[in-house]
Order: C-alpha cells, then structure tokens, then sequence
C-alpha cells in the first residue's frame, strides 16, 4: 500500500513538473508553427470519424430513452430541452474526451516512449534542443484547438441526431421540438461544455506526454506505458470533469 501511494504521489508530481515545464517553455523560440499544424490534421481531422459517429449515437440512445421515460410522466415536450442539456454541458465533451483522449494520448505516448527506449530524447538533450518546446508544446497548443472544435460538432451531430429520432420514433414536430429546446437551452450551458473540452484537451496530452517520457524497460515497458495510458485518460477526465462542473456553477451560476 506504501509503495503504492508512493508511485501515485510521483505520478502526480511527475506530471506537475511537466505543466510547469511546459508553461515556462511556451514563450521560447522557435514557434514550430508547421508541428502544431502536423498536430491538428493527427489529432483533429484523424479523430473526426470516432467523436462524430459516438456522439450522434449517444444522442440517439439518450433521446429514446428519455422519451420513453418521461411519456409516464406526460413531460414528453421537454425531451429536448434535457436531451441538449445533457449532452451539451456533459455527455459532448466527456465522451469525445474520452473516446478521442484514449487514441491521442496512446498515441503520443508510443511515439515518445519509442523516443525515450532509443535515447533519441537524450540526443536532443546532447545537441542543446529543448525538447519540452521541441515535442510537447506542439501537441499542447494543438490540442487547445482540436478538442474544443471537436466537441462543438459532437454537440451538434448529438443535439440533431436526437431530434431526428424523436421525429421518426415518437411523430414530434422538429419545429415545436427546436423551439422548446432553444428557449430553455441557453449560451452558458454550451460555453460550459466547450469551456471543460479546452482542459480536457491539456490533460489528455499531458498525461500521454509525462507517460512517454518516462517510459522504461524497452518495448515491454513501452507497452504498459500504452495502456496506463488509456486508464489515466479515461480517470483523469471523469475526475476532472466533476471538479470542473463544480467550479462552473459556482462562478457562472
């Protein structure tokens, strides 16, 4: 159990140390304008296919479901209203955190742990290259952008998706449908969604970054890295997510 602990504490310290690594190395030259670009179309347009078919699905299963539900209750209208709610302050950004996170950050972590196995990290050490600005910094600004984009066509893909299966499931009228949904569904419940996808993005990245830097034990160590990989995206976004809602309602509500 004190082993344990001890491993968890330098895990956490460890990934601490890289932010602030990080945030110190943003201002330095160069600016590697082409690898952040390289970064997006890898992390972005390669991604599309995953975030956009789960988040219409999502939309569709939760918007039967609610239906389904609420039809006992005569509160069927609002359908919508909780249906875009959901998604767009919760189910939007968590699942394509997730589901996009898992494949970036495992991603990530392979190409920088086979750096780290090679000693092609110390090379750059040896030449006098920061490789925190030079590897990591890239795919931190990179995912800034792609996360947040990404999660802004889920939330739509999602939102539609469920008004078109409550057209063809249960016989709702689109028109009553949007406009219901569009009075009780505000701007700050989108911002909010899009707001939790920009440190989603940060703590994707940095925990496939910090997991292959610190990667040992050859291939073998190279393979378990991968996978903790997936379990610390997949943990750190749902922990994330719970402290990130708390402090939204208590500044904007």
């Amino acid at each position: 159990m004190e082993a344990y602990l001890r491993r968890t504490a330098m895990w956490y310290g460890g990934v601490g140390l890289l932010t602030g690594q990080v945030a110190r190395s943003l201002a330095l030259p160069p600016k590697y304008f082409r690898l952040i670009i390289h970064e997006i179309e890898v992390m972005g347009v390669q991604s599309l296919g995953v975030a956009l078919t789960a988040a219409i699905f999502t939309g569709m299963v939760f918007t039967i479901q609610s239906a389904v539900n609420m039809a006992r209750f005569g509160a069927e209208t609002y359908v919508g209203p909780l249906t875009a709610l959901a998604i767009l302050r919760e189910l939007g950004p968590v699942l394509t955190a997730i589901l996009v996170g898992g494949k970036v950050a495992s991603g990530i972590t392979a190409e920088l742990g086979s750096m780290k196995v090679t000693e092609q990290i110390d090379a750059l050490r040896t030449l006098g290259v920061n490789y925190i600005k030079r590897l990591i910094v890239p795919r931190i600004l990179a995912a800034l952008v792609v996360f947040p984009l990404l999660t802004v066509l889920a939330n739509a893909l999602g939102v539609l998706g469920g008004m078109v299966m409550m057209y063809f499931e249960r016989g709702a009228d689109m028109y009553a449908y949007w406009n219901v949904t569009t009075y009780w569904v505000v701007p700050r419940d989108f911002l909010m969604g899009v707001g939790k996808s920009v440190f989603f993005g940060v703590i994707v990245t940095l925990i496939g970054c910090y997991n292959g830097l610190t990667t040992e034990g050859g291939t073998e160590g190279l393979g378990r890295a991968t996978t903790d990989t997936v379990v610390h995206v997949t943990m750190g976004v749902i922990i994330s997510d719970f402290f990130l809602t708390k402090l939204f309602l208590i500044l904007f509500w």
